[in-house]
């Protein structure tokens, strides 16, 4: 079973690694470069024009690879579903930008109703399935709740929330690529421990996918993500935590991408309550890079931080 794994990553990475230099190429002919927002860190400004909306190499790496190895289950083809009807809307909004010339795409109001769209369908490929449970297991405590009606209202929220928090972490090089490989990784997995071969092939392939595209994606980017990949990647988490049943440990996996969401509101709260930011800057890696911290030194250390929740999020899983 792990060997399938390992090798349905290795064919991911190798996709992705080829071929991403000709992407780069195309975007840079096709003058698809990113918008850099005037008000954040000076040091960025060099950054813009930089190729952007590379989640399509990695995204399209991790489906051939799935596509080589063959034996989609349903609750595959869903998870794939979701990551890419999530980079669909991330793909339109990087299009908006590239295509007006400016840092803001799609409106909030159009990206939610999209997400409405998605999560209907989404959920109702789960009922279909078979497998629809409304029950969730409460983290650290192993007491289970049973949300009934409300559950597809939790689905939304879980998609909602991860895709957002994890394009809010998009913001540094290699940031949003290293942490998702490490939620991935802890995902793939509670999907083995759970004897879901199907979901652990998702997240396998993902991470290696991941993996290439984050050769030129370190400091200097040499290309970037875009909404069409950090959209993705949290579609494609949000379908690993809710088809493994593991939809609260994602809170705590993804405990950096709570934080970095966290700071935003916080900041928002803050200025319009009492006219005063809390932090130099929101999301939080940008508060660090203002109080003088190198992009490695940002990036190394969300890594770490990462990596804790993410044995922390295990630890509680195993424990229920």
């Amino acid at each position: 079973m792990q060997m399938s794994v390992f090798l349905t990553a290795f064919i991911a990475f190798a996709i992705s690694a080829v071929i991403c230099p000709f992407y780069i190429s195309l975007q840079r002919r096709r003058q698809f470069g990113q918008q850099i927002r005037v008000d954040g860190p000076s040091r960025h400004l060099k950054k813009a024009g930089t190729p952007t909306a590379g989640g399509v190499v990695f995204l399209a790496a991790a489906v051939a690879a799935l596509l080589v190895r063959g034996n989609f289950s349903p609750h595959l083809w869903i998870a794939v579903f979701l990551a890419l009807g999530s980079a669909l809307i991330g793909w339109l909004d990087d299009y908006a930008k590239m295509a007006h010339g400016r840092s803001l795409g799609l409106k909030a109001r159009n990206k939610i109703a999209g997400q409405v769209l998605l999560t209907a369908i989404f959920t109702g490929l789960l009922y279909l399935s078979g497998n629809y449970s409304p029950a969730v297991e409460l983290p650290f405590t192993g007491a289970v709740l049973d949300l009934g009606w409300f559950y597809p209202f939790f689905i939304f929220l879980i998609i909602l929330s991860t895709t957002n928090a994890v394009n809010l972490t998009d913001g540094i090089d290699g940031l949003a690529t290293g942490t998702a490989i490490i939620s991935l990784l802890a995902f793939l997995y509670i999907a083995l421990e759970s004897g879901r071969l199907d979901l652990a092939l998702f997240c396998g392939a993902l991470v290696g996918a991941c993996f290439g595209f984050l050769i030129y994606n370190l400091h200097p980017a040499r290309i970037f993500m875009g909404d069409v990949g950090s959209l993705g990647l949290g579609g494609a988490l949000a379908a690993a935590a809710i088809l493994t049943k593991a939809e609260f440990s994602l809170a705590v996996i993804g405990g950096l991408y709570v934080l970095e969401a966290l700071s935003v509101i916080l900041q928002v709260l803050s200025f319009q309550l009492t006219g005063r930011r809390i932090l130099l800057m929101a999301p939080l890696h940008h508060h660090f890079e203002l109080k003088g911290w190198g992009e490695w030194q940002v990036v190394t250390a969300f890594w770490g931080l990462a990596f804790i929740f993410a044995l922390i999020g295990l630890l509680e899983w195993r424990l229920l």
